[in-house]
């Protein structure tokens, strides 16, 4: 009884000495200096808009944009690459996720890997870009670039290269979760980033 006592004593008392601690006004960082003024001010008065007459508005010229230039060369993987993709809104609305430029991924400690959607027709063809290479900058390494065409069925895009190897790619949150199967039935799993 006598402990609940204190503790209760010790709670009511605690604010108290913490309230009677704080100084009466603000403590200056730099003894001697002034304490700025934090009272309001007026504001400087709004300039009127300049009034013209009304006439035509800007002419077509003026509201075309310019000519879209050629896209640049990007490096994925150590493999020079210019992609050409499509507005996104070209495509079905349930594959429009797939368009885009997915990279930042390696099926295995030494290779990188790279995709590019860069369309999806309306009976799902994709057309793509696979990029392929070592995770270093090694010149005796191999890789390679392959322009090719996929299909998206079932929420799925998918894809097989001349030596057999099959891709498969599904949405994960906003990434691509990649699978490749070899044809000696290995299976290597990715994460194909989103990039810019």
């Amino acid at each position: 009884m006598l402990v609940r006592l204190a503790v209760a004593l010790l709670l009511l008392l605690t604010p108290a000495a913490a309230i009677a601690q704080q100084p009466d006004g603000p403590v200056p960082l730099f003894p001697g200096a002034a304490v700025p003024s934090i009272a309001p001010e007026p504001l400087p008065p709004i300039e009127p808009a300049p009034t013209s007459p009304p006439g035509p508005g800007p002419d077509a010229a003026t509201l075309t944009p310019p000519p879209a230039a050629a896209p640049e060369p990007r490096i994925f993987c150590h493999q020079a690459v210019t992609p050409r993709l499509v507005e996104a809104a070209s495509a079905p609305e349930q594959d429009r996720r797939f368009v885009g430029i997915w990279s930042d991924a390696s099926w295995t400690p030494q290779l990188c890997a790279a995709l590019i959607v860069e369309a999806v027709a309306p009976d799902g063809r994709a057309r793509i870009v696979y990029v392929f290479g070592p995770m270093t900058a090694n010149p005796n390494g191999s890789g390679g670039v392959l322009h090719g065409t996929g299909i998206v069925h079932g929420g799925e895009l998918r894809f097989q290269n001349s030596d057999g190897s099959q891709f498969g790619f599904r949405p994960l949150y906003g990434d691509l979760a990649g699978r490749l199967t070899t044809p000696q039935g290995r299976t290597y799993d990715a994460i194909f980033k989103k990039t810019p």
